[in-house]
């Protein structure tokens, strides 16, 4: 599962070894605080994803791990079966626009 650290600052989505191989990412993911604009949590992250894997992995209801592009959007998406999830909707964020990530306590 992934980790969630949060400061005054920024948020750090933290990820296992084999979530960073499947996702394709070396690094964690850091987003400014003053990005993030909303915070759901859901019990159906699959729900929730647009695009296509680029990079990433995704093997239908049984993980979808990686950046997901679509139209003008970049997500970050790591999401396992169907566990409970968070979705981080973003503003400004060089990188992603949302992050829809399964977490133990969702």
């Amino acid at each position: 599962m992934v980790t969630l650290l949060l400061d005054a600052t920024r948020l750090e989505v933290v990820l296992s070894p084999i979530e960073r191989a499947l996702a394709r990412r070396s690094d964690p993911v850091h987003v400014d605080r003053l990005h993030i604009t909303k915070v759901q949590l859901t019990d159906d992250a699959w729900t929730w994803l647009r695009g296509v894997p680029n990079p990433g992995t995704h093997i239908r209801g049984t993980v979808a791990m990686g950046t997901w592009r679509s139209a003008g959007a970049a997500d970050f998406v790591v999401v396992r079966r169907k566990l409970p999830a968070v979705v981080i909707d973003l503003e400004g964020d060089d990188e992603f626009t949302r992050l829809v990530l399964t977490t133990g306590h969702g």
